[in-house]
């Protein structure tokens, strides 16, 4: 097949589905676990450096979200770059593409484990941690994954990224 080709259909396809009504659950839902996979990482890392340094909730916290927005980023930004992008529009892209849904994210799953009681307390070898860490994602995931679709079908947030694929 013609790659040029199918470079514009499948771009003539994503803005008739745009002028259709949006995303398909399927597109938010992949563009979900995509930010989601960056934000477990980055979250994950960022407790267990606090944990080891012995660092307050707060400042854990602070260190795991923060971590979850450089890994999220930084899936859309190599992935990007591999599609020969200069770093500068990288960044610009990966910032459109994943700042409300990281944003989105991180909300919602350092909400809920710091208003699950006792998860705040709970130390790495407990389950509490873990079932509070991954409840918060999976909660995160059914949440953020609407907002994605609104956004995709609108032409912003992962859409700005499909055309790199």
């Amino acid at each position: 097949m013609d790659h040029s080709a199918h470079h514009t259909s499948t771009t003539h396809g994503h803005a008739a589905q745009q002028a259709h009504g949006g995303a398909s659950w399927g597109m938010a839902a992949k563009a979900t676990l995509h930010c989601l996979t960056g934000c477990a990482i980055g979250e994950i890392l960022g407790m267990v450096i606090g944990t080891a340094l012995m660092w307050g909730n707060v400042q854990t916290m602070v260190l795991a979200i923060a971590l979850a927005f450089v890994f999220g980023y930084s899936f859309t930004l190599f992935a990007v770059r591999r599609a020969g992008l200069n770093w500068k529009s990288a960044v610009k892209v990966a910032l459109a593409a994943d700042t409300v849904s990281i944003a989105v994210m991180e909300l919602v799953d350092n909400g809920i484990i710091a208003l699950t009681p006792g998860a705040m307390d709970a130390h790495l070898s407990d389950a509490l941690f873990w079932a509070a860490l991954l409840g918060g994602f999976a909660v995160a995931f059914v949440i953020t994954t609407p907002v994605n679709k609104w956004m995709i079908g609108r032409g912003k947030g992962h859409a700005v990224v499909h055309a790199y694929h």
